[in-house]
């Protein structure tokens, strides 16, 4: 009797798991549908990136773009939409750069440079000075302030192309964009020239944050094409007394109020759970940004029409939110933890998309064992649409600050060998980005969190 028993309940848990399994694709499935039929995302990021443009932080751009969001994320269906008010830096470019190799023949070769983010200016007539190439910061200490002092760094790190993954590659050569001025200015050097951030071979320089040591004297940097990186190795190579002339305009202005946005679905169940998803609103002003970060925000804006569509009721509470400032300071992102902490709230999982609108292949999981053994449960489930990689680490800037409140991250994955074609640079524009795959991407992100809303974590 209670062998029978015991069959009979084992059979009713079965039952019930691939039932649940069973509903559980046919909800994806539908999600999947509405996505790519009737997804708006594509039509928004056109209208972002066509219709406001360059969206740096404390720009005028920037704040138009919180309005349209907000309206886009009540078109979507959200039941709430709100804005988070935050305190953000304002820099501004000024005139374009200008900058050109001077051989010892005296011949001048014009190369395309661009500021990097929060530099300081040159002095009102640019600057000239003798160059040093230098690969590596091992190699800077070495030749130190006698070989260093008076002169232009120019860091020709490049990207490792023996990395499969190219955000690898960004991750290793980085640091000579974010802490080279600083370092270079520790022996000596009047000013920086860094190889952009890409693997690319183009005429487009790539700009991005830098930050100064407080410690260390101030010196201007600006990044140069790798096109130009090459040409102007190749002249130092041959006769090292060649200079190197550039001149920028950058400064900042005072500080500026601007949002953090956010639009929310409701639990029907558990209201004061929260999953936070999301994208980073501001751009670089060289172009639109189109994959970094507008994808992402149209991606989660279309998470919450796509629910209210396919009449999805999550019984947890969604949230889509377009961060304000990640690309030179993260405020938006900082904000956004503060307030969690100090209200209280519960958030079951924060997922983010900054890799642009790829191919979707998966999430990085940045969480304790147990919940990615769960999520990893879950894989068959989306292996019909090819999203099949759930063994990295992941997460991402604005969702990075809430790692302190022991919250589980995501950050989307997607197919990575183009992302720095166009990263931080002029060429990032809504050309660049495939429709279908911005979609999959936005239906990838809305049956995670559909399935984290039901199941939690």
């Amino acid at each position: 009797m209670i062998k029978t028993l015991f069959h009979s309940a084992l059979f009713f848990c079965i039952s019930i798991t691939v039932s649940s399994q069973n509903n559980d694709s046919l909800i994806i499935r539908k999600i999947f549908s509405e996505a790519l039929e009737n997804g708006k995302a594509y039509d928004w990021l056109r209208e972002l990136t066509s219709e406001i443009g360059p969206r740096l932080s404390g720009s005028p751009e920037a704040a138009k773009a919180v309005e349209w969001a907000k309206k886009k994320m009540m078109e979507a269906g959200a039941d709430t939409v709100f804005l988070q008010p935050v305190v953000v830096p304002h820099w501004v470019r000024g005139a374009k750069e200008n900058a050109y190799i001077i051989e010892a023949n005296g011949n001048k070769s014009s190369v395309p440079i661009c500021a990097l983010g929060n530099s300081i200016s040159t002095p009102e007539g640019g600057i000239t000075a003798q160059l040093i190439e230098i690969n590596d910061f091992s190699q800077l200490a070495k030749l130190g302030a006698e070989k260093i002092k008076g002169k232009i760094v120019f860091f020709n790190h490049p990207f490792k192309e023996s990395f499969q993954n190219t955000f690898e590659a960004y991750g290793e050569a980085v640091g000579y964009r974010w802490a080279g001025p600083s370092e270079a200015a520790r022996y000596g050097a009047v000013a920086t020239v860094c190889r952009s951030m890409t693997n690319a071979s183009d005429n487009y320089p790539h700009t991005g944050a830098m930050r100064y040591n407080d410690s260390l004297p101030q010196v201007p940097c600006c990044a140069i094409s790798t096109n130009a990186a090459d040409l102007l190795s190749r002249i130092l190579h041959s006769n090292s007394s060649t200079k190197f002339f550039f001149k920028q305009e950058c400064h900042f202005l005072d500080s500026v109020l601007s949002y953090n946005v956010i639009g929310e679905i409701k639990g029907s169940e558990f209201p004061n759970e929260y999953i936070a998803i999301g994208g980073h609103l501001d751009s670089w002003d060289l172009a639109t940004g189109a994959h970094d970060d507008g994808a992402g925000v149209v991606q989660s804006i279309e998470i919450l029409r796509t629910l209210k569509a396919a009449n999805i009721k999550p019984k947890r509470t969604i949230r889509a939110i377009a961060f304000m400032n990640e690309e030179n300071g993260g405020r938006g992102g900082r904000k956004y933890a503060e307030i969690v902490e100090e209200k209280n709230e519960k958030h079951v999982a924060a997922i983010e998309s900054d890799a642009g609108g790829f191919l979707p292949s998966g999430f990085g999981l940045n969480m304790k064992e147990e919940k990615k053994i769960k999520i990893q449960k879950w894989a068959p489930l989306f292996l019909p649409y090819f999203v099949y990689n759930f063994s990295n680490e992941g997460g991402g800037a604005d969702i990075g600050h809430l790692e302190k409140l022991d919250i589980p991250l995501m950050g989307l994955e997607v197919n990575p060998q183009r992302y720095f074609d166009y990263h931080h640079a002029a060429s990032d524009t809504f050309d660049k980005v495939n429709k279908r795959e911005l979609l999959l991407g936005a239906a990838t992100m809305t049956a995670m969190a559909y399935m984290i809303a039901f199941y939690g974590l």
